[in-house]
């Protein structure tokens, strides 16, 4: 009998891992099964970074670099550059790719759309980066920035689709409003918004969300299901930022986020766990966890802790606070959790209510983020998430009916 078991226990645990360690194919592994057919006799630009690659980790550039019927002419840098060795916010230059010799432009520096300039001589602009699934993330934006480019001077698009690392299912935030788009909101979409790069790239286009529409191509994923978050793909995960070191992070980087603009808490950027933890010297660690999990957020968990960060907020300081542990991710709603850390802050230290401390330079910032003010003037009204949370929620029912047409995967 208990050899039976044994045999049934380790099938499960064998069915177990074949499902969730299911293969997905990118589009750039699929392109090069295709044989680079959509791109045979064109002169190709590539924005990508150190997360275009396919199953064997090689570049997205190398790879078109030494494809023999395409001639690949051009490179464009978002923000980090093309090889990831930018740092965060810090612009980039025109340079040449040392490995290939080829002209790279930057989409991070003086201007964040490719110019005539650039284009010329480009039949076919190639976009191939790991989106995290969250609209303050700058790639999708350099996407869109880039589609409208090559729509104003007649040269086609192809985006290489990657998974979202939240999967396809989740959708938060309020839409970006009028006044508050910029590169960290380019697109009157949610927070979360719940599809791949390359969905997003045509439901821009085919809702007139850009100047004008352009010929698109998207080079579908084989294998990939909207359940999937990135950690159930089979593949292998490049940091897609210094501070998204792995899959976990893009998970993370909604839970803190937006309260990371004012500064005004460690969010654990500077530390091991970026996004993960809440934490300042006046924070005590073990009542913070207590009163936020007395609120019983469904599938979140929130642990003491202590740290001392290696720089930013809070650096060489020894602080207190929460880690967040996602228990349960698809009950768990992500960007609620950093509103609620607010409330229980003003709750046990009422005098370092965020909205009486932060720095008001940086309300602005803040705003961009959340794609509103609205956000920030109802809670600092009673630094309380249910005041806001029917205005952060109003617009995901419409934006799925909407982006559900869009849908390139069950």
């Amino acid at each position: 009998m208990k050899i039976t078991k044994l045999i049934i226990t380790a099938a499960l645990m064998l069915v177990t891992f074949l499902i969730t360690a299911q293969d997905v194919d990118t589009g750039i592994d699929v392109l090069q099964e295709q044989k680079f057919k959509i791109l045979e006799g064109k002169r190709v630009g590539l924005i990508t970074n150190p997360t275009g690659f396919n199953s064997e980790l090689k570049s997205t550039i190398d790879i078109l670099h030494e494809a023999p019927n395409v001639k690949l002419v051009a490179l464009f840098g978002p923000e980090h550059g093309v090889r990831g060795d930018v740092h965060a916010g810090d612009k980039i230059e025109n340079m040449k790719d040392p490995k290939t010799g080829i002209p790279v432009f930057s989409l991070y520096g003086s201007t964040r759309k490719p110019t005539k300039e650039m284009l010329e001589g480009i039949d076919v602009l190639v976009y191939d980066i790991q989106d995290i699934g969250c609209r303050s993330f700058t790639y999708i934006s350099t996407m869109g920035l880039a589609m409208e480019a090559a729509a104003e001077y007649g040269i086609e698009f192809v985006v290489l689709d990657r998974p979202n690392p939240l999967g396809g299912n989740k959708v938060e935030g309020n839409l970006a409003e009028d006044g508050f788009l910029s590169f960290v909101s380019q697109f009157k979409i949610p927070y979360i918004y719940g599809l791949t790069c390359g969905e997003l790239a045509v439901m821009l286009n085919e809702e007139k969300m850009l100047s004008k529409k352009v010929k698109l191509n998207v080079v579908k994923m084989e294998g990939w299901k909207r359940s999937m978050t990135f950690d159930k793909t089979g593949l292998q995960w490049v940091p897609s930022s210094p501070h998204i070191p792995q899959p976990i992070s893009a998970i993370a980087y909604p839970i803190s986020g937006i309260l990371g603009e004012l500064g005004y808490i460690s969010i654990g950027v500077g530390y091991t766990i970026p996004f993960q933890i809440f934490a300042a010297e006046w924070i005590d660690a073990d009542a913070l966890a207590e009163r936020l999990n007395s609120y019983k957020l469904p599938g979140v968990h929130f642990r003491p802790l202590h740290i001392k960060p290696f720089y930013a907020v809070g650096v060489g300081k020894n602080l207190q606070g929460v880690q967040v542990h996602i228990m349960k991710y698809e009950k768990a709603a992500l960007t609620d959790i950093q509103f609620y850390v607010m409330q229980a802050l003003a709750e046990l230290h009422p005098e370092q209510a965020v909205f009486k401390n932060a720095n008001e330079k940086r309300y602005r910032m803040f705003d961009q983020v959340s794609g509103s003010d609205q956000i920030r003037l109802k809670f600092s009204e009673r630094h309380k998430f249910e005041d806001i949370k029917a205005y952060w929620y109003k617009d995901v029912e419409s934006f799925k009916a909407l982006s559900r047409k869009y849908y390139m995967y069950k």
